[in-house]
């Protein structure tokens, strides 16, 4: 019988060797003796060994005490960018959702897999101002050639004095031409002829800073010299309620805007004043932001609704909601007693410059960067051009009176906002709501629409009231956008979103005019020198043309004073003829023209290939100094 083979017998594996607290706990039982005592020395050991284990618990403890304050400070970050930045977070976001939801706000492209670009440079802020004034005795030009008015790349032109400085605040000064001569204003007589349109411009980028202090005054005189050797009328200067109300209510400081008043003065120019009651700078484009007083964000942390919001529940700190202009929310205060009361602390401050002439005309900030509507077109929320926004009522205040309006009406159940209304960057045709025979021309639509309407001329008309009241007899001016994409639908989306009932089968401008004659006020309209881009116009169905045609005449027909302002600047001929064919228009049969312009200067990436002689040429032609054949 064949033996079997023996089983080799296998290698034991070397037992680990103890580590961390199983060391401590097997030290402690080698050095125990087998009745159970500790054997000879190892009972101090086992003592320092007993108060090493409370230690190290001790300090497991305070681990765990530093990781959840960790941990809480990170939830009210997440919390805070979710409820006040409107940032998409994740419930359970992780640094990385953090600083891709930064980066994608400042304008980066950040893929799933973590990869980071941006695709092209963000668009510059346009920090240089300037303004053209046309008189009302003056005849529409005839015959002005800008046939030299080109602008040549070269590198020895001229800069602007007042440097930028991230930290302080925006431009804020225009140029203004004053349409008439005011008794009050004889200490500062015009220089010019009648017939001609004076210019100013000017750049308040870092002038002012967030502390209403005069930042460099050397720099400020320059400036102010240069626009005075360019035969300028006066100039626009925004006073921000966020920096002259900041941190406490009905603490005004006026300092920084008495020292550079005082200057301007020196140069004998008139002064537009801007109440400035919007937020500043909250773009991909912004260099500086100023905010809304520090109090009143306080207050808006507590209850969000006194800012606009989206059907989504996403606030907007631009502007104060309509729906609180009468609600006393502002620590005992409604919206418009605010307004007023910083309306009413500017007039008495500045009296000396009221009663001088030297401060003639005031702009009554109504809306989102000053203009009266609804900040529907919000890049801070995602929009882009040619999107067509979204309606801002979704507040408890303004919902309230949409129930009451629904209600009076006889039909309760139409108190709501579309639900088919699409978002930012929806089409027209991609809704239901704006689409061809869309629901905005249903008895619902018509109802929702005007009730959108008539809250924006409620607050214009209570806003203004207030305004003549403060400023008496002074030129009040206010600022209409110009929404001009979209305007070749049957709808008009866009228009309608920011508050202008303007479908193709309605005239949505008229009712606010009638609003504004009621106070006598100048409207500021912004007109677009340089043809928008072909592609885009179809595109977008967009029409400025055909939108500032309607929005002037609207208004010349119901004898308003009608002034302008360009969004594009003017860097070559075509761009000036356009500027000039608005503001003096040679074929109305009226003779009606602009009372001023304000020109808005190219960014500083551009001014650095516009010389001052080509500027000085297109003020001149402006005036009307040089005159000649219109060039086609």
């Amino acid at each position: 019988m064949e033996s079997q083979p023996q089983p080799q017998p296998q290698p034991q594996p070397q037992p680990r060797r103890p580590r961390g607290f199983a060391a401590t706990a097997a030290a402690a039982a080698a050095s125990v003796s087998p009745t159970g005592a500790p054997s000879g020395s190892a009972g101090a050991s086992t003592a320092s060994s007993g108060k090493g284990k409370r230690e190290r618990e001790k300090e497991k403890e305070r681990t765990k005490l530093r990781e959840r304050h960790r941990r809480a400070i990170t939830s009210r970050m997440l919390a805070g960018l979710r409820q006040y930045g409107n940032f998409p977070l994740p419930a359970r976001a992780d640094m990385n959702d953090v600083l891709a939801a930064l980066a994608r706000e400042a304008g980066w492209t950040v893929e799933p897999d973590g990869t980071t670009y941006r695709h092209s440079p963000p668009p510059q802020h346009q920090q240089h101002l300037g303004a053209f004034s046309v008189r009302s005795g003056e005849s529409p030009l005839s015959a002005t050639s800008l046939k030299n008015c080109s602008v040549k790349a070269t590198l020895d032109c001229q800069q602007p004095v007042v440097r930028i400085d991230g930290s302080l605040s925006p431009a804020s000064l225009d140029s203004v031409v004053i349409a008439e001569r005011d008794t009050r204003s004889e200490k500062y007589p015009s220089t010019s002829p009648i017939n001609s349109v004076e210019c100013l411009e000017a750049d308040q980028t870092g002038v002012i800073n967030n502390f209403c202090q005069l930042a460099d005054p050397d720099d400020v005189r320059q400036e102010l010299s240069y626009m005075n050797s360019l035969n300028v009328d006066g100039v626009i200067v925004d006073c921000w309620w966020g920096i002259v109300e900041c941190w406490n209510p009905q603490k005004y400081v006026w300092s920084g805007y008495r020292e550079l008043f005082n200057y301007i003065r020196e140069f004998k120019m008139k002064i537009q004043v801007v109440m400035a009651f919007h937020e500043y700078g909250r773009t991909d484009s912004a260099d500086v932001l100023i905010s809304l007083p520090n109090w009143i964000l306080e207050i808006g942390k507590e209850n969000q609704d006194i800012f606009f919001t989206d059907r989504e529940g996403r606030r907007t700190t631009e502007f104060l909601s309509w729906g609180i202009d009468k609600e006393r929310v502002l620590n005992g205060r409604t919206g418009v007693e605010v307004y007023f009361d910083f309306m009413r602390s500017f007039r008495t401050e500045f009296d000396d410059l009221f009663a001088e002439g030297l401060i003639s005309a005031v702009e009554i900030g109504l809306g989102p960067s000053g203009e009266l509507r609804y900040p529907s077109f919000s890049e801070r929320m995602g929009w882009r051009y040619p999107g067509i926004g979204e309606f801002q009522c979704y507040d408890k205040y303004l919902q309230q009176h949409l129930r009451e309006a629904a209600k009076l009406r006889g039909h309760s159940f139409w108190a709501r906002g579309p639900d088919n209304a699409g978002h930012y960057n929806s089409r027209p045709h991609e809704t239901g709501f704006f689409c061809e025979r869309g629901d905005y021309d249903s008895y619902y639509g018509r109802f929702f629409l005007h009730w959108y309407a008539q809250a924006l001329m409620d607050h214009a008309d209570t806003v203004l009231s207030l305004a003549n009241l403060a400023f008496e007899e002074t030129k009040i001016i206010v600022k209409i956008p110009a929404v001009y994409w979209w305007y070749k639908t049957s709808s008009h989306a866009a228009e309608l979103t920011a508050g202008y009932n303007n479908p193709t089968n309605q005239d949505g401008y008229s009712p606010v005019f009638e609003v504004l004659k009621k106070h006598s006020v100048t409207v500021k309209f912004v007109c677009y020198g340089l043809q928008i881009c072909s592609y885009e116009n179809d595109e977008a169905f967009a029409d400025p043309e055909g939108l500032s045609w309607q929005v002037l005449n609207s208004a010349w027909d119901r004898g308003l004073k009608v002034a302008g302002e360009n969004t594009l600047s003017c860097y070559d001929r075509e761009g000036c003829l356009r500027i000039i064919e608005t503001a003096k228009p040679r074929n109305d049969p009226d003779r009606r023209h602009f009372s001023f312009f304000v020109y808005q200067q190219p960014s500083p990436l551009v001014q650095g290939v516009i010389c001052l002689p080509d500027l000085d040429y297109f003020i001149k032609c402006m005036h009307g100094d040089i005159t000649g054949d219109l060039v086609p």
